[in-house]
């Protein structure tokens, strides 16, 4: 069996943190993402699609991402039954997320006014950091340096 979900759309809102009884991170946000095809009568077409994120995905979610950024999805599609206040059965689709991406670069997202760092945090690891010392095995290289070898 597969499920198997990859989507590339704008964040319709600030992502929502929260935390379970038990203390793990979930997010929740949504996708607006456009169709690759016209209606009948010449419109484009977007779908509103509802994400959810756990534990470290879901914190680099809320940290990183806000409305209008864009954002590549991958995960999994999840039906969830559920009752209503009224009592009625209701049915959700949602799509829960291994991996976020950004979707936009930092110039793009610093033209809307936000920021990004360059990297994504896959699901279950931390991004890499500079040693908290200072030192490194890496070299700045200046302008005065001449051409780089790429």
């Amino acid at each position: 069996m597969l499920n198997r979900i990859i989507l590339m759309g704008r964040l319709t809102r600030d992502p929502e943190l929260r935390r379970t009884q038990s203390g793990t991170a979930v997010t929740s946000f949504s996708l607006a993402v456009d169709r690759d095809f016209k209606s009948q009568n010449g419109d484009k077409e977007t779908d509103f699609i509802d994400i959810v994120a756990w534990r470290s995905t879901a914190e680099f979610v809320s940290k990183y991402f806000t409305k209008g950024r864009m954002a590549v999805v991958e995960g999994r599609l999840q039906i969830r039954d559920w009752t209503d206040r009224e009592g009625g059965k209701r049915r959700s689709a949602e799509v829960v997320a291994d991996n976020v991406y950004f979707g936009d670069s930092k110039r793009d997202a610093a033209s809307d006014g936000g920021y990004a760092p360059a990297y994504s945090a896959p699901a279950g690891r931390a991004p890499m950091m500079a040693p908290s010392d200072g030192h490194s095995d890496f070299a700045e290289i200046g302008e005065e340096d001449g051409e780089l070898p790429f």
